[in-house]
């Protein structure tokens, strides 16, 4: 291995560590609690170390956010794949999205509510966001009705378990009715065969 190769192994490991400590800081304190200051502390590196990978907190948020945009399209693909049927792809589909926020609810504000300096729904939008969009227009384009545009349902339908997510969280909704509003949106917004 040449010197140039073991460098940019040791960059690469470097940036995972700083969006593996920033992520495992969010989420067991939240977003506030993650500074450079902090990430260069807990990672024992300087942080002019850290702003040689990333140029602030901003970027970081958009790293990890990428991450779990492929972690997401990975669990929602796992999921509708398992089943059989579109009302059980959808209604799989459904559950993984709102488990993967539940569980990950830091990567999810990186996803969907900070800004992490990424395009979404552009020319420009990296790769990892567009498959996670892409990860559920693979099951939601074949319940959208016909004359209806795939994309444009996958949009609403997404929008419906971000409101979700959203307003769970937000102790909006109370929780015994999680298993009647997943039902209520597949049954409702999908159309099924």
């Amino acid at each position: 291995m040449s010197v140039q190769e073991r460098k940019q192994r040791e960059r690469a490991e470097r940036e995972r560590l700083i969006v593996a400590t920033a992520r495992e800081l969010a989420e067991q304190q939240g977003w506030d609690a993650v500074t450079t200051r902090r990430l260069a502390e807990r990672i024992e590196y300087s942080q002019p170390v850290l702003y040689s990978h990333f140029r602030g907190k901003r970027e970081i948020i958009g790293a990890v956010a990428l991450e779990g945009a492929t972690e997401m399209a990975v669990a929602v693909r796992a999921a509708a794949s398992a089943a059989s049927g579109p009302r059980a792809r959808v209604t799989a589909l459904v559950r993984a999205y709102l488990d993967f926020a539940e569980r990950n609810p830091a990567v999810y504000d990186a996803l969907f509510q900070l800004d992490g300096g990424l395009a979404y729904a552009q020319e420009d939008t990296p790769e990892p966001l567009k498959d996670a969009f892409a990860a559920l227009l693979e099951s939601l384009g074949e319940v959208a009705g016909e004359g209806v545009h795939p994309g444009l349902f996958t949009e609403v339908f997404w929008a419906s378990l971000h409101g979700l997510v959203t307003l769970t969280r937000a102790g909006r909704l109370p929780p015994e009715e999680a298993e009647r509003r997943t039902e209520l949106l597949v049954d409702r917004l999908a159309v099924l065969a």
